[in-house]
């Protein structure tokens, strides 16, 4: 299933954290209705009983800087 993947930068320095705008994540299953490869046929009730309907929970992602968050810099 696809998803999001949500990266917050973590600047050591400072201690702030600062988050980015949430990226979607493509499966590429055809089974799955946010992927580029779900069939444009695949509409309907059949669609909804068989395909995923819905994202993944966010991957979390939080790499760390070294230096201080653009706001104190």
């Amino acid at each position: 299933m696809c998803s999001y993947r949500r990266v917050t930068n973590f600047y050591v320095q400072c201690g702030h954290g600062v988050p980015k705008p949430d990226e979607e994540i493509k499966c590429g299953a055809k089974n799955c209705i946010f992927s580029p490869n779900h069939p444009p046929t695949c509409q309907g009730r059949a669609c909804k009983e068989k395909c995923f309907q819905h994202h993944q929970f966010p991957q979390q992602y939080s790499p760390h800087k070294e230096g201080k968050c653009p706001t104190c810099a």
